[in-house]
């Protein structure tokens, strides 16, 4: 089925349209362009996925995630982000191919190109001006006299992106029952479901299911 013109494309990020999971690379990045040695990113890591083996929503491990960059002071991490994008992409195979070929096949048909993640703007913004997307939807910072607090106002996850996707369709006078969003976990299950179009991106059974139902499709074997 083809892209529909004169609407938007909203595209997850991780394991979505690229191959990392932007938020553990760029704090592993972030910790060691700030002195720290790699156990403590190591500790970091185990630590968030304790929380989530221990039965804390997404959600609530997102929060605790960003809790790490407390003190941070923004420029820094802006400038963390465009080095550590320079390096995803000297590496290979950090774009996912048919999901790129996608989002390009949206851009020439003249539709909105909108990233939608739990993750944030050192991540997000360079992958956005790469790819020439509209806008990126992270989860909103706390920021105070230049610094990151640690705290969000809200995770990007799950619901959230729903309402983001047709806030955004609104604002811009798209009608969301025209627009196609992409995503590779049960938890992109309400963005799918906020517009007429959704594409399973994976094998997730959900999605799948989703994406089954009228103007509905399955990207499948994604790789680099």
């Amino acid at each position: 089925m083809p892209e529909v013109p004169g609407a938007a494309a909203f595209f997850d990020v991780d394991e979505t349209l690229v191959t990392a999971k932007t938020m553990f690379s760029f704090l592993e990045f972030h910790f060691a362009a700030t002195g720290r040695p790699p156990a403590v990113y190591h500790r970091a890591r185990t630590g968030l996925r304790l929380l989530s083996d221990h039965g804390l929503s997404r959600e609530e491990v997102n929060r605790a995630y960003y809790r790490h960059y407390a003190g941070a002071e923004a420029a820094d991490l802006t400038r963390q982000g465009e080095e550590w994008f320079r390096q995803q992409l000297a590496g290979g195979g950090f774009f996912h191919r048919p999901v790129l070929r996608a989002l390009e096949r949206h851009l020439a048909a003249g539709d909105r190109v909108v990233l939608v993640s739990g993750s944030f703007f050192p991540c997000l913004d360079p992958i956005a001006r790469h790819l020439g997307a509209h806008e990126a939807l992270g989860t909103p910072q706390l920021i105070v006299a230049g610094r990151l607090t640690g705290e969000v106002t809200h995770p990007m996850i799950g619901p959230a992106k729903a309402v983001a996707a047709r806030g955004w369709a609104h604002t811009h006078g798209l009608d969301p029952t025209r627009c196609t969003a992409y995503g590779d976990h049960a938890t992109d299950l309400p963005l799918l479901r906020a517009v007429g179009h959704p594409v399973a991106v994976g094998d997730d059974p959900a999605l799948l299911a989703e994406a089954a139902r009228p103007g509905g499709r399955h990207l499948a074997g994604v790789t680099p």
